[in-house]
């Protein structure tokens, strides 16, 4: 087990979060700061991955309260918005096996222990990224990812209880066509929330990738997202 840092960073917009990815991954890559996993939810947003078609993706009707952004992860479109547990492992790959397929894979086991730990039952499907239930088979989580000098951004976004109708409503989520997407709380029958989903994922997330975790505060009142944030987690 190595140690590693985590970020408990509440709701952050999009554009900020892609910040702060960056410069921790610049941090990691120099090895100023150890692996560090940021859990947080986003405002309500559209993200468009290096795959998006959006002439046929993107079907958004006009005046709808959403961003749309362009990111570099792989993949193609989802949606983002409160009630979804989103998790970014800034990794040292060097540490972790140098094979970016069999890093997905981990974040898939990852996602399939945290929801065994709430007695559900997730599977992977052949040929499809993310985590699924079925029968029929209902996306519960999906994964894009960005890989730069072995140092990974982006991860995974967790269903745990908000609408899934924009991700076929607004988009052709992931770029599958009649998907049906779901959420911890619908396949359970009872209210979830991120809060209690945290833990296990926290758990999961070190038990496949050999992690133990010092949480730091989302922000220590001088401002955690200023730059350069890697310098005051560096000097700790």
């Amino acid at each position: 087990m190595t140690g590693a840092y985590l970020l408990d960073a509440g709701l952050v917009p999009y554009a900020e979060a892609l910040d702060l990815q960056r410069s921790l991954a610049a941090a990691v890559s120099q090895r100023a700061i150890p692996d560090t996993v940021i859990l947080l939810e986003h405002p309500p947003v559209v993200t468009a991955g290096r795959r998006t078609d959006e002439a046929t993706e993107l079907h958004i009707p006009d005046g709808t309260p959403v961003d749309v952004v362009e990111t570099d992860r792989g993949g193609k479109s989802t949606y983002h918005a409160p009630g979804q547990l989103v998790c970014y492992p800034i990794l040292d790959l060097n540490r972790h096996g140098k094979d970016v397929k069999k890093y997905v894979r981990d974040l898939e086991e990852a996602l399939l222990k945290t929801l065994a730990a709430f007695s559900l039952e997730g599977e992977r499907i052949e040929g499809l990224t993310g985590v699924w239930m079925t029968k029929p088979p209902r996306k519960i989580a999906s994964i894009g990812v960005h890989v730069s000098r072995w140092v990974t951004t982006h991860g995974y976004a967790l269903n745990v209880d908000l609408d899934p109708a924009p991700f076929t409503e607004w988009i052709t989520a992931c770029g599958l066509e009649d998907a049906q997407f779901t959420t911890m709380s619908r396949e359970l029958g009872r209210t979830v929330s991120v809060a209690e989903v945290k833990p296990a994922a926290v758990g999961t997330l070190g038990e496949v990738f050999g992690l133990t975790f010092e949480t730091l505060p989302a922000d220590d009142g001088a401002g955690l997202w200023s730059q350069p944030v890697h310098e005051k987690l560096a000097a700790r």
